[in-house]
């Protein structure tokens, strides 16, 4: 019997360990692509990491989604897990090219691979979409601009397909993380090893810590391999509780 096929996108980066590991274990053929992946030899040692799963040097969104579809002829699962180190800093101060960057990773990359893959997906009987994130839009900080414009485009991608692939069939939701464990945003050294970055997370998360990435896999499973498709355009909270309110200021006795 012929495995369903789950492409993953950046696959070393964010959520793409958990995301591969999950549906490993679901029973999926996994393609990989990632950035990382134009090299021959990160290419080589993810192979060798990962036996059986194909490993995309592709990088083009037409590109890995045609050759994701040659693996098996069908493409049942996109995981468009998407990352980009974040850029702060005041508005005056940020460069145009550093907007544009942000965009081309978050925005415009999952638009062009949503856009390959959709007359694929129309054409099968059963496919689910699932993008990877944030939810730093529930609480803006100062000099956030960049990611923040970012982050809130790709939800609204999200919202946009789900409308036109509601009548296929086809769900296509979000999780949208904040304070998820990975090298790209939380790193080990810094907000795990460090005692100072974990009372900073016990002060901020309501969970008090950073969620396991193998929590975000479970999630990723239940939304690729879901019977139903009702479930369709969620932007769902992975955040351990964040944001939290502010406490009231103490009552006036004036």
């Amino acid at each position: 019997m012929t495995k369903p096929v789950a492409l993953i996108t950046n696959a070393l980066t964010f959520a793409g360990p958990p995301a591969v590991a999950s549906l490993l274990k679901a029973g999926f053929q996994i393609v990989a692509h990632d950035l990382a992946f134009v090299a021959s030899g990160a290419r080589e040692s993810y192979q060798n990491a990962h036996p059986g799963v194909v490993v995309l040097p592709d990088q083009h969104a037409a590109d890995i989604v045609e050759s994701a579809w040659a693996v098996s002829n069908r493409l049942d699962v996109l995981v468009s897990n998407d990352a980009c180190p974040p850029i702060h800093g005041p508005v005056e101060a940020a460069a145009l090219e550093s907007l544009q960057a942000t965009l081309d990773r978050l925005v415009v990359f999952p638009f062009g691979i949503a856009r390959a893959a959709i007359p694929r997906l129309k054409n099968q009987t059963k496919a689910r979409v699932v993008f990877i994130s944030s939810n730093r839009n529930r609480l803006p900080l100062p000099g956030g601009s960049i990611p923040d414009i970012a982050r809130a485009g790709a939800n609204a991608l999200v919202k946009s397909l789900s409308i036109e692939l509601a009548p296929h069939g086809i769900p296509v939701n979000a999780i949208a993380p904040n304070y998820l464990y990975s090298e790209t945003y939380y790193p080990r050294a810094r907000f795990v090893d460090n005692a100072a970055g974990r009372a900073y997370i016990e002060q901020v998360v309501p969970a008090g810590r950073l969620a396991r990435p193998e929590e975000i896999g479970e999630l990723i499973h239940y939304l690729a391999t879901m019977e139903g498709t009702f479930l369709t355009g969620a932007i769902i909270d992975f955040s351990g509780g964040w944001p939290v309110a502010l406490p009231p200021p103490p009552s006036s006795t004036q």
